[in-house]
């Protein structure tokens, strides 16, 4: 039984029936029962649906069972229909864990509203549950690196052959195409049993980066009133995750290479050598190859460190992955603001897909929560507008490819053409047709 739905357990014919047809004008499926022990042949467990039950009851009665059923699942809505004499009794089992409780005589409208929020709940609940038991099976790589397109598929593919492996990765993107999730999943493939350290080598001033990634003793420095265990440290028998490392300073790089070398650490203010079992998931946006031959980046580190190298591509390179995202993103979304997910109009997606997304899969989350919000549909667009036509919806994204194409070859209009497969002619009429001037693109 997937499906939500009420039962109402209740020896009175009348109220039952009484209940059961409120419910049903409403069209919510319930289903009557006249006593516990009959109610138990009908339940399974993980029930996705609502009990509503009589206190007093032959056999069990309500305020036992509901004991039971608290104790099998806490989050299972109960509602207890109570007479005057047992109102006492009903906010006891309020404390106990019921949902909420009803007393008689009540109005079809008010049972059906307590009813309706209480399905609202469960629904939510088990909403929660599905996402977690998704993200814990053993294909939760397809749920985590969400996107059907063929270089997302290589992606996956790459990180579940490397996870496992002890090698050194380096992880280059754009801003926002999800760096530090890639490195969470090589980190939970890993099997290491150390915790996952992460590291914004940009977010640190040069003067603290050295006490924070190696730690100190009390008395080091100024201002050392304690010992403290730095990032390398902590994440013994973990992954050490370091984003942006091509803002780590120079002085550091040094140091750290000699960490990586000999898998030994020193705390400041220490001559104590304390040997380290971690792994280095490194993560930019920077080119390490040519701040290492303009003298901003040392060479043996960023060869030491690129062992393994994952480049994930940019969401504007992936657009059919775009609704897909956009959808899961909705989802999250939704069930984090307890809201219910609206409706996606194709429209939306049409203006999804036009947009160039400088900001990559952050943006597009970020939107997705903005249009659960009920703010925005989409980039620069009011949830109210017409939605564009079609025709335009290609034209922006064709002129798009072909700026992203240009660009990528340096304005050579014969590559170009070559790498979209297309007659420099048309490749020509497109560019006058699309006003795009090629130094600019």
């Amino acid at each position: 039984m997937n499906e939500s739905q009420v039962i109402v357990i209740e020896d009175d014919e009348d109220v039952r029936l009484g209940c059961l047809q409120a419910l049903r004008l409403e069209g919510i499926k319930a289903i009557g029962v006249e006593s516990v022990e009959t109610a138990k042949r009908t339940i399974p467990k993980n029930y996705p649906g609502v009990i509503v039950s009589d206190i007093r009851l032959p056999g069990m009665d309500g305020i036992s069972y509901l004991s039971k059923l608290t104790e099998a699942d806490p989050d299972l809505p109960v509602i207890m229909i109570t007479g005057h004499g047992d109102v006492a009794t009903a906010v006891q089992a309020m404390r106990d864990g019921a949902y909420d409780f009803i007393q008689k005589p009540f109005a079809s409208q008010q049972f059906v509203g307590v009813v309706q929020r209480a399905l609202e709940k469960r629904r939510l609940v088990m909403e929660t549950r599905s996402l977690r038991r998704q993200l814990a099976t053993k294909g939760s790589l397809e749920s985590r690196i969400v996107g059907r397109s063929p270089a997302v598929v290589e992606l996956r593919e790459l990180v579940e052959a490397v996870g496992a492996v002890p090698s050194e990765v380096m992880i280059l993107g754009e801003t926002g195409t999800g760096k530090e999730l890639i490195a969470r999943c090589l980190h939970d493939l890993s099997g290491r049993t150390g915790p996952f350290v992460a590291l914004n080598c940009g977010g640190l001033p040069e003067t603290l980066f050295e006490s924070e990634i190696f730690g100190h003793e009390a008395g080091a420095f100024s201002g050392a009133t304690k010992q403290r265990i730095g990032k390398i440290e902590y994440a013994n028998g973990g992954t050490l995750f370091l984003d942006e490392i091509e803002s780590m300073p120079m002085s550091m790089q040094v140091k750290f290479l000699r960490v990586l070398q000999e898998r030994v650490v020193e705390r400041l203010g220490s001559n104590k050598l304390i040997p380290v079992d971690f792994r280095v998931i490194a993560a930019t946006k920077a080119d390490l190859l040519e701040l290492s031959e303009q003298g901003k980046f040392r060479s043996d580190l960023h060869f030491r460190l690129n062992i393994v190298t994952i480049d994930l591509p940019a969401l504007r390179n992936r657009r059919e992955d775009i609704p897909l995202l956009f959808d899961y993103f909705v989802s999250q979304a939704a069930l984090r603001l307890n809201r219910t997910p609206p409706l996606i109009r194709d429209g939306v997606i049409r203006e999804l897909m036009a947009h160039n997304w400088p900001g990559n899969v952050r943006e597009l989350r970020n939107q997705a929560e903005r249009y659960v919000l009920g703010l925005k549909s989409a980039p620069g667009h009011d949830a109210s507008n017409e939605s564009m036509p079609l025709s335009t919806a290609v034209e922006h994204f064709e002129r798009g490819l072909i700026m992203e194409e240009l660009k990528r070859n340096d304005g050579n209009i014969s590559r170009t053409a070559e790498a979209m497969a297309i007659a420099k002619t048309t490749l020509f009429d497109k560019i006058r047709k699309y006003e795009i001037r090629v130094r600019e693109a």
